[in-house]
């Protein structure tokens, strides 16, 4: 196999382990699954991977790395602080273009026992509020937000999405993603001196 080819094959199974994790859980996924799903041996993926855990690692680092990819294209792009935080929060929020949070929402809590995987999350949490921490003063100093304080706006904003995500993801129906969208644009509103229309 060459190494391009190597390459591809493995980024493939990084997104069919993503893909099965979010179905099955990290506890109950086997090499054995991601192979079958992939269609391919699990030699195979030994051989990218060696351990079962090397292998639930370095897919929740793909993925984490999937969406910060999306993010820096937002925060570099050229939009106005207002429109970029529009379109950080539709990635986001548990009703936007986020990978699973069924994947997100089980990789904090095995980050409790899991260096590697605290690691990944925390570097992922931690620049996604960054992030908006520094859209949120770049609307200030152009007079587009009124907030005081945006690294703790943008730490409460996001706190809220994470909270509202995990009742979506693992209580069904008990609350609609049009309330959750709702409610993350009037949290946000609330902390940048907006009416929520304009978050729409």
């Amino acid at each position: 196999m060459t190494r391009r080819a190597a390459e591809i094959r493995l980024d493939a199974l990084l997104r069919t382990a993503c893909d099965v994790i979010a179905e099955r859980g990290l506890a109950n996924t086997r090499t054995a699954d991601v192979a079958e799903a992939a269609g391919v041996s699990q030699a195979l993926v030994f051989y990218h991977f060696a351990t079962k855990d090397r292998m639930l690692a370095q897919a929740f680092a793909y993925a984490a790395e999937q969406d910060l990819t999306k993010l820096d294209a937002v925060v570099r792009s050229s939009a106005p602080p207002l429109a970029k935080l529009r379109r950080m929060l539709r990635l986001y929020a548990p009703t936007g273009r986020s990978t699973s949070w069924s994947l997100w929402i089980d990789g904090w809590a095995e980050s409790m026992r899991t260096p590697e995987l605290e690691k990944v999350s925390r570097r992922l949490d931690l620049r996604w509020r960054q992030d908006l921490a520094a859209v949120i003063a770049d609307g200030v100093a152009a007079g587009t937000f009124d907030c005081p304080d945006p690294a703790g706006a943008a730490w409460r904003i996001s706190a809220v999405m994470d909270g509202l995500a995990v009742q979506l993801s693992v209580h069904e129906r008990v609350i609609t993603r049009r309330q959750i969208a709702e409610w993350v644009r009037l949290v946000a509103a609330r902390e940048l001196g907006l009416e929520p229309a304009a978050l729409d």
